[in-house]
């Protein structure tokens, strides 16, 4: 909108959370049973009547289903472009689905491999927040052409501006070095390898404290692992903290570090490098696409002594975390949310071109082969 442009935010309902911006549209939604998930139900006479009023120039789908496939359906009935950004890999989260045996599994990631390889054909363009998810499509779906690589912005004025070391106080950890990490606490995070990572490297760093942001439907086994490894009274769950508060744990910390190996970009390893913290992670996509080893921490191997050896390597070198700190902010600074929307701007204009020439995403890899499951790291 600061670029002269309106745009129209059409989601589920979230009792939890209050609009303050104007233009955001809200279909109902029924809770689903993990905790903290709401499931849209992608019905509602008003915005049917809405949508044609708008004179939309094109429609930005987050999601493949539900209110992903009302954004397919609408932009057919308006013939407008349709655009998609790949946000996750999806078929990590079939787990979910309450039939643990591996040959279902199976089935349920090749029938999500099937359902986003006939969402995609009904795009102008693909959104890609990383190079290395956009080397997965390439190789595992062919993806060819109409695509182009965006990451997602972060505006970094409120962590810059954050007063850690008030927080610092407010919580007694004035004289603790503190290790955060933020994220869902689900299983596709990888948690547990970073909690015995942690039980690794506490006895040689008796002043850490790991502090983790979020919560999920893994929070209880998590805190019971935590109890086990002898952890539990230097391991800090914080629960769901409001967005607006992020910024000050980050800035209150010394360190993150991340194991998921899922992500298509890893936002909140950004927000954390634009909180001028070091990181040390899994070598994981998404990740490998902000942090380069050696300049803002370090990229370790999906293990938990790997990942042990790299906390320490970087906690028992307080230079090395300065200037991995001052790295990490300067990096930060590549993805900041204006220019890159500026970027996603050109993306809209060639799809507007591409749907006035019929043209539509394509995909080289045959329907009839099946689709590689993608390696973790």
């Amino acid at each position: 909108m600061k670029q002269g442009h309106n745009v129209f935010v059409f989601a589920q309902y979230d009792p939890n959370y209050k609009d303050e911006e104007p233009f955001i549209f809200r279909y109902p939604s029924l809770p689903l049973p993990l905790g903290d998930i709401s499931a849209a139900i992608p019905v509602s006479p008003f915005v049917d009547q809405l949508l044609p009023a708008l004179k939309l120039d094109v429609i930005h789908t987050h999601h493949p289903i539900l209110l992903g496939q009302t954004a397919a359906r609408k932009a057919a009935e308006l013939g407008l472009p349709l655009v998609f950004t790949f946000h996750t890999q999806y078929w990590e989260y079939t787990h979910y689905v309450p039939f643990p045996q591996e040959v279902i599994q199976e089935f349920l990631k090749n029938a999500v491999h099937k359902w986003l390889r006939d969402f995609m054909q009904k795009c102008q363009h693909i959104v890609i927040p990383s190079e290395s998810m956009k080397d997965l499509l390439v190789r595992e779906y062919g993806l060819e052409g109409h695509y182009t690589v965006v990451p997602t912005g972060t505006s970094l004025e409120p962590f810059l501006a954050a007063d850690g070391d008030a927080l610092r106080k407010e919580k007694g950890w004035q004289d603790e070095t503190i290790l955060i990490s933020v994220g869902r606490l689900a299983p596709e995070k990888n948690w547990e390898t970073l909690l015995h990572a942690f039980a690794k490297v506490y006895p040689q760093h008796q002043d850490l404290r790991l502090v983790l942001l979020g919560d999920g439907p893994a929070r209880e086994s998590l805190e019971s692992l935590a109890a086990e490894l002898g952890i539990a009274a230097r391991v800090t769950f914080m629960g769901s903290i409001p967005f607006g508060e992020i910024p000050g744990y980050l800035k209150a910390a010394d360190a993150f570090s991340f194991a998921s190996v899922t992500e298509t970009q890893g936002l909140v390893t950004i927000e954390a490098m634009a909180a001028g913290l070091p990181v040390v992670a899994v070598d994981a996509s998404g990740t490998r696409d902000i942090v380069e080893h050696g300049k803002q921490g370090f990229l370790v191997e999906n293990d938990p002594q790997a990942l042990a050896n790299g906390l320490h390597e970087l906690l028992s070198h307080p230079s090395q975390m300065k200037r991995f700190s001052n790295s990490a902010l300067k990096k930060a600074r590549t993805f900041d949310v204006n220019q890159l929307s500026r970027q996603l701007t050109g993306v809209y204009e060639q799809a507007i071109e591409d749907k006035k020439a019929d043209q539509f995403v394509t995909l080289k890899v045959e329907e009839t082969a099946e689709v590689g499951l993608p390696s973790q790291a």
